[in-house]
């Protein structure tokens, strides 16, 4: 039995904001962006996908109970070249940190608007 992780709620204060630095600063998908009905109301649900990634987010805004914007650390995302995402990312007005390079791999890291945390992880060759 495979269990796969589909869907990550990441807290923000401002959907459209969230929504516009994930999807045009940090090149998500935007999958979802739909009004879903649940108890007592509407609620907006929008889903985006990093490229390449079977795991997807959720931008979770006034009813993630028991999370605040921001809340969410530790992120991270794998990519094969750590220098093509960063530059990749400061082209598209990430405010992205330097590379730091440790034996378990090469990094970047990120805050979207809300200041939730991502890393961005080159594996090191394992040959």
């Amino acid at each position: 039995m495979d269990w796969r992780l589909g869907l990550i709620a990441v807290p923000v204060s401002d959907v459209d904001r969230a929504k516009a630095f994930y999807v045009d600063g940090v090149g998500f998908t935007a999958d979802h962006d739909v009004e879903a009905p649940v108890e007592g109301g509407m609620r907006r649900f929008v889903q985006l996908t990093p490229p390449g990634s079977p795991t997807s987010i959720h931008l979770a805004g006034d009813w993630l109970e028991g999370s605040e914007p921001g809340a969410v650390q530790g992120l991270q995302l794998v990519v094969a070249d750590i220098e093509a995402a960063h530059a990749y990312l400061a082209e598209r007005g990430v405010e992205v940190s330097e590379i730091v390079r440790e034996p378990w791999g090469a990094f970047v890291f990120f805050r979207d608007p809300d200041g939730n945390g991502w890393s961005v992880q080159e594996l090191p060759d394992r040959s």
